[in-house]
Parts: structure tokens; C-alpha cells; sequence
């Protein structure tokens, strides 16, 4: 199976999510739908509301609210991303000028706040307390992820215990809340509840820690970032934490004079210490332990296409590097 496969597992869906999200984007104020299209359209995998769909399926789902929590999901993602390139002065992602580069911080955050109240809108016409109480929680523990690393900007004494908790907060957070919300909306039994959350978060820790490889390894065509772009910002990202427990006293001060200033000036000599430090193969073990305890959540679910789309999808969280 292949990953265009996944898809093809929840095709006909995946194309009525697409159909569902641009509808409910109208709005009677021309900006908001022309930057909220923008961003929406921006090329990513759909990857969060892919989570509801197949985890909704894969305990027999077959009814129509599932389309409504995907798009629920990926509005409240789209929002996060706003809001993100505006407190990161970010202006690139996915190889396209963010939405604040082009429109400037004060509109982004609006149409982030837009789609907020979207999704919420939303959220409320599925009906279910439990599933609103899962996203609504999500939705603040979110917000404490970005204000969590916001303190972590330029500290080089963040340890990899607050930085997991940053990335869990920040990222793991909303795969956790797209595959729980889809098997409770699936009438999943308690064990299957519990293993569909518990996959969404390793699966969101899997593909954060490879995300903070592939800074270190990546380029701007392939990710639609450049290398380094976590330094330049003075962001203590798994890597350079673990670089400075295993590296010289002169390259620890070296990274940790790196992350107080931010900027790229050593990023050369950085990228040696990172790499001679094993600190990118440490991260990508840690990614390929949380894609394991991904996989054997699944367990508990029947044996279905569906299913084997959640397998593969663990596989493809640490593929990415090669």
C-alpha cells in the first residue's frame, strides 16, 4: 500500500471533506474568504481530517457527520497555522508566501479567529457533548502549546522533557483529537476509544520529532522551509537539546549562544555539532518508538483497509528522511 493509497481508502470522502470545507468558507466579507481559500488550498495533506476518516471507518462507520468532524478538524489546523506565522514572523510554508506576508499579521489573525468560530459552528451541529468536550479541550491545550514554546524562544535550557510536552501540546495535540473524535463519533468501545486517542498522539509526536530532523536535513523545495529555520528563530528544537548534552564545552556554548541571538550566522558549524553529536539519529529513534506505540494501539480494531491505512500511516511518519 503505497501512501497515495491511504487516501484511495476514503476517496469518495476525502473529495466531499474538500467540497464540505470550501462551502462552509463563505463568508460575506470578501477578505476573509479570499485569505481563509488561501490558506486552505495551501497544499497541505489534509493529514488531521484524513485521521477522522479513516478511524471513523475502520469501526464501520457509514453514515455522513464524519465529513462535518473533518473539516471541523482541519478549520481549527488552518487557524492554528495563522496564528502560528503571525507569532513566528513566518514568511514561508509549504513553498508559499504565509498569509501574513501577504496580507499582513492583523487580517491573519482575524481570519484565524474566523475560523475558529467556523469550526465551533460546526461542531455544534454534530450534536455530541462528548465530541465537542474532546475538541474544545484540544483547542486550549493547543493554545498552551504555543505560549508554552513562545517561552521557549531563545532559552538554551529547555530540557527534552518540556520540550516533549511543547510538541504534544502544539502538534501531537490535534492528531490525538481528530482519531478520538472520530471513534466516538463511530460508537467505539471504551478499549477502542482509548487505543484511537492514544494512536493520534504517538502518530503527532512521530511526525513532529522527523519535522525537527528534517530541519536540520531538509530543504525548501522539499519542505517548503529552509534548513535551519527553527535556529534562525532560536527555537531549542529536539536535535540541538540533545547536540548540546553530547558535544564539546566549546560547541555547547557555541549552540546555546545560537538560540539566545537566533539567526543562521553559525549555522554551518552547527550543523556539524548536530550531526557528529548523533543528535539526529537519537531523534529519529525517538520518532520511530512513538510510531511503534502508534502501531500497537491498532490492535484493538478490526482487521480492514481502513485499519491498514493506519498501519501504513505510522510507516510514512518516519519515511520521510529518506
Amino acid at each position: 500500500m503505497t501512501a497515495q493509497r491511504i487516501y484511495d481508502t476514503v476517496a469518495d470522502d476525502f473529495s466531499d471533506v474538500n467540497d464540505l470545507i470550501l462551502r462552509r468558507l463563505s463568508s460575506d466579507v470578501p477578505l476573509v474568504e479570499k485569505i481563509a481559500q488561501y490558506i486552505i488550498e495551501s497544499g497541505g495533506k489534509r493529514l488531521r481530517p484524513l485521521l477522522v476518516l479513516l478511524s471513523s471507518r475502520a469501526l464501520g462507520y457509514d453514515r455522513q457527520d464524519h465529513l462535518k468532524l473533518a473539516a471541523v478538524i482541519e478549520f481549527l489546523h488552518t487557524a492554528t497555522l495563522l496564528h502560528d506565522d503571525v507569532v513566528d514572523t513566518s514568511d514561508l510554508r509549504r513553498g508559499r508566501s504565509t498569509a501574513n506576508a501577504k496580507w499582513g499579521n492583523a487580517p491573519s489573525v482575524l481570519v484565524g479567529d474566523f475560523l475558529y468560530a467556523r469550526a465551533f459552528e460546526m461542531m455544534v451541529e454534530l450534536k455530541s457533548l462528548p465530541i465537542m468536550d474532546v475538541l474544545s479541550h484540544a483547542t486550549a491545550v493547543i493554545a498552551e502549546g504555543e505560549v508554552l514554546q513562545l517561552m521557549n524562544v531563545k532559552n538554551p535550557d529547555v530540557s527534552e522533557a518540556q520540550y516533549m510536552e511543547v510538541i504534544h501540546n502544539k502538534t501531537a495535540m490535534l492528531f490525538e483529537a481528530a482519531s478520538h473524535s472520530g471513534a466516538l463519533l463511530a460508537g467505539a468501545t471504551t478499549e477502542q476509544e482509548t487505543a484511537l486517542r492514544d494512536y493520534g498522539k504517538h502518530l503527532g509526536l512521530a511526525f513532529q520529532l522527523v519535522d525537527d530532523v528534517l530541519d536540520y536535513r531538509g530543504d525548501a523545495e522539499a519542505m517548503g522551509k529552509n534548513v535551519g529555520d527553527d535556529l534562525a528563530e532560536g527555537k531549542p528544537t529536539l536535535p540541538l537539546i540533545h547536540a548540546m548534552a553530547n558535544t564539546s564545552d566549546e560547541g555547547r556554548q557555541l549552540i546555546r549562544q545560537a538560540i539566545r541571538k537566533g539567526g543562521l550566522d553559525d549555522l554551518p558549524t552547527i550543523l556539524g555539532l548536530v550531526n557528529d553529536s548523533g543528535a539526529l539519529e537519537y531523534t529519529m529513534d525517538k520518532a520511530r518508538q512513538e510510531a511503534d506505540s502508534a502501531r500497537a494501539c491498532l490492535a484493538q480494531l478490526p482487521d480492514t483497509p481502513h485499519r491498514e491505512a493506519l498501519l501504513l500511516l505510522t510507516d510514512i511518519a518516519v519515511a520521510r528522511v529518506s
